[in-house]
């Protein structure tokens, strides 16, 4: 009775806070966001999870001034999660992703493996045992922290040659991305008398839909930031989304399908404020593509959750109320490239630096660049500093990280979790049991 009465006061109070502040004439506007994240309580046939690597609040609110209007994911927040590892406040890649793939903490530096070591079963080897399909798409290396800790478990993030083969003994049906020196010609043609079919470029993305298993191995290493991405033959995150979904969709059982924007973190790291944002950009694309499928489908979860923070980035800085995140639709390149452009004696900083970011440097900025160790940082710094973008860490941070949720199973996502409380509700959602070992 006391609880009905509390909630009945609350509701009264808000009304009426509500009619007071429209007959004052107040400044009462509704959120332009439409905050529905399509709720309902069926079971999900397919789940999609999608990782910005590296993408908290900041880099949220940072990108909706930069795209000036809402974002995709804006209208499904549903929710925080806190990011800690086992050994420390501040997580890496490897204990975050375990979390988000096995709701187990662990050391960082560990994939889906315990302190312990202990081999942690996943959500895709825990879907896969009901006999869905299932699927890894990242732009960074396939054999990188986040996709590893779907379908492998190793002691250290560093053994991605030992990683490369978990994913076909896992039978991962899906695999896009970076990473091609991991794979050595004996593990794809092993492959290839398993029924995967092997591609390495654009043009075989598109022709590669029909196929019932795919391995898109797309560069030797990562692939190039979204910025830099045009002068390669290797596709965007939403076009390897797309074949994913193409391909795991012909499965009458379902898929489990995770895609990492990989780069927004290496952005962060780098303090590249353009490079983050244009990788965020391409990751929205991706998550569009996810939505319009769980749309038309209406049996697919779809959920989005950074890993952590990364670069402790700022909304405004540098003592002034302002952020001119406009300043950064005009980058056109990474400050890793910019400072690949300079000559030996650096005297061309200021035309390298127009060229790519339509800005005209002051003379205290040049000479910053000038004689700077690392003139790729310095780059971003001076860029940073002039749409207002603060950093505090070279490294991640600890901070809560967004949640977003559409679909069936949606509504399990509200609220504020544990990351390891992620996996789990997937699996409530698709109504499937996963247990702590493999």
């Amino acid at each position: 009775m006391k609880f009905l009465l509390k909630k009945n006061v609350i509701s009264i109070v808000a009304v009426s806070t509500l009619i007071i502040g429209i007959l004052l004439g107040a400044d009462f506007q509704p959120s332009s966001v439409d905050a529905h994240p399509a709720i309902n309580s069926g079971k999900a046939k397919n789940v999609i999870f999608l990782i910005p690597d590296g993408f908290s609040a900041s880099y949220a609110t940072n990108y909706r001034w930069y795209k000036g209007e809402e974002s995709a994911m804006d209208s499904m927040l549903v929710g925080m999660h806190r990011t800690y590892s086992a050994n420390s406040e501040v997580t890496d890649s490897a204990a975050a992703g375990t979390a988000m793939a096995t709701g187990e903490k662990t050391n960082n530096g560990m994939i889906s493996t315990s302190p312990e070591g202990e081999k942690l079963q996943t959500i895709l080897e825990a879907a896969e045992k009901t006999g869905k399909s299932s699927g890894l798409v990242a732009t960074s290396t396939i054999t990188h922290a986040t996709p590893a800790v779907f379908a492998s478990h190793v002691a250290s993030r560093a053994d991605e040659a030992d990683i490369a083969p978990q994913l076909l003994e896992n039978d991962v049906d899906v695999i896009l991305g970076g990473g091609k020196k991991y794979f050595p010609d004996s593990l794809l043609n092993e492959a290839k008398k398993s029924g995967y079919n092997i591609i390495s470029d654009k043009n075989d993305l598109q022709k590669a839909k029909k196929s019932k298993k795919l391995i898109g191995l797309f560069a030797e290493d990562a692939l190039a930031p979204e910025l830099d991405r045009d002068k390669t033959d290797q596709p965007s995150l939403a076009e390897m989304t797309d074949t994913a979904l193409n391909i795991l969709n012909k499965d009458k059982d379902g898929f489990f399908l995770m895609i990492e924007g990989s780069q927004i973190d290496w952005a962060g790291h780098a303090h590249d404020a353009a490079w983050a944002m244009k990788d965020t950009e391409a990751f929205e694309e991706a998550v569009e593509r996810a939505v319009d499928f769980a749309k038309k489908d209406k049996k697919t979860l779809v959920v989005i959750a950074g890993d952590h923070d990364t670069g402790g980035m700022s909304v405004g800085g540098y003592g002034e109320y302002a952020a001119n995140l406009e300043i950064l639709r005009n980058v056109t390149a990474t400050g890793d490239y910019m400072a690949s452009q300079l000559n030996d004696n650096r005297s061309n900083v200021k035309e390298i630096v127009k060229k790519f970011t339509d800005l005209d440097l002051s003379a205290e900025e040049v000479e910053k660049i000038k004689t700077a160790t690392n003139p790729n940082g310095a780059i971003n710094d001076v860029v940073s500093e002039r749409a207002l973008v603060g950093w505090t860490s070279s490294a991640h941070t600890g901070v809560d990280v967004p949640l977003y949720a559409y679909g069936p199973g949606s509504e399990l996502f509200k609220g504020l979790h544990e990351n390891t409380d992620i996996p789990k509700l997937m699996a409530e959602a698709m109504k499937i049991k996963f247990s702590k070992t493999k």
